[in-house]
């Protein structure tokens, strides 16, 4: 909604499109009526985001931002009895469906004179601890990822960065904490401004950083 209200065309990608089309209403209702685009990130494979790209080609000639918000996490679990199955999925949502999508928008943003990659990430020093599993090694490949793509894009007019807006009141964070004891946990409307200030032109003080608006802490520059 706050990138709509600041008259971004938004591209609503997510996996289930009745959540898609109630969204829609309340989007068009801020700013320019949006595009849907339903995929499951679990379940796309790289020709999959390429079709993404190409249709989001077609329809508006460039990109102008990508924010990477979704996430997969099922609780703490230890190592011993993680299924499989369940570290290798958190480990594919978090981390290589973000990659697979960046890769295949990179042209598309590339088009544009001036323009953003901004990967939500959770504070490494929380996730790095025990039990975090898939979601956690994740995580701190994501920090990783933020470093790489802008030693890569640094001459180019595309900015990659992070947003770490900490502790939200949302139900990914409900699936590791108690939420009557959760006092640190705040309405992830907040981070909305932090993630238009990314997408913007304003973004450019944090290019190749990672942001932590809300923590009393400087951006830290991520090391490729």
């Amino acid at each position: 909604h706050a990138c709509a209200r600041a008259g971004a065309t938004v591209v609503l990608l997510g996996r289930k499109l009745p959540r898609l089309n109630r969204l829609y209403d309340s989007v068009a209702a801020a700013g320019p009526e949006p595009l849907l685009y339903p995929m499951d990130l679990e379940g796309a494979a790289p020709d999959d985001h390429a079709t993404l790209a190409a249709r989001i080609g077609d329809e508006l000639g460039r990109l102008d931002g990508v924010l990477h918000c979704a996430a997969d996490f099922h609780g703490l679990t230890p190592l011993l009895h993680t299924d499989p199955a369940a570290f290798a999925r958190a480990l594919h949502v978090n981390l290589t469906a973000r990659a697979w999508l960046s890769q295949a928008c990179l042209p598309l943003l590339t088009k544009a004179e001036d323009s953003a990659l901004v990967f939500v990430v959770d504070d490494l020093s929380r996730v790095g601890k025990a039990f975090w599993g898939g979601y956690g090694l994740a995580q701190h490949a994501q920090h990783g990822l933020v470093g790489m793509l802008h030693a890569e894009t640094a001459r180019s007019g595309v900015r990659v960065s992070g947003l770490q807006p900490g502790p939200m009141r949302t139900g990914l964070r409900s699936r590791a904490y108690v939420e009557q004891g959760d006092t640190r946990a705040v309405d992830p409307a907040r981070a909305a401004e932090a993630c238009v200030t990314l997408l913007s032109p304003s973004g450019a003080a944090y290019r190749g950083r990672v942001w932590a608006p809300f923590a009393g802490v400087q951006a830290e520059a991520v090391a490729p």
